[in-house]
């Protein structure tokens, strides 16, 4: 068994320098910004029971978007690896199924990315339907 989490920590490991190498100084703040989407949007059905948004959405600049490459779905299994540990550290009871998805925008406020979360039944790391669509 000690093997196997062995090569779980390699796997991790690697799958961060790449993420690091991809948005350089980047990915501590847009993990930290899914946290706080998370956070933010916690809702307390009981003492033991959190429930959050199951579906977030990372809209990268052009810039940043074009950056990845052929590695767009690779960071959003990085990125919802990371809130999933989150969650499971916190306590949260996702809404549904966790997915991140990442896209490219003209209009990001910081000029690098934005998130944003719902909850959702059935998700797919393919895409959102939009909002009222």
């Amino acid at each position: 068994m000690s093997n196997l989490a062995g090569w779980e920590q390699a796997l991790e490991r690697v799958g961060g320098r790449l993420f690091e190498r991809w948005f350089r100084k980047e990915p501590v703040e847009l993990v930290a910004a899914l946290r706080r989407e998370c956070d933010r949007h916690a809702v307390v059905c009981s003492e033991s029971r959190v429930v959050v948004p199951n579906a977030y959405d990372v809209e990268l600049a052009e810039h940043v978007h074009a950056e990845l490459g052929g590695h767009r779905s690779r960071v959003g299994q990085v990125l919802t690896d990371k809130l999933a540990q989150y969650g499971a550290h916190r306590g949260y009871e996702w809404a549904g199924p966790l997915a991140v998805h990442v896209t490219t925008s003209r209009d990001v406020p910081n000029d690098r990315y934005r998130v944003s979360s719902r909850a959702m039944a059935h998700v797919s790391a393919v895409g959102f339907p939009s909002v009222g669509g």
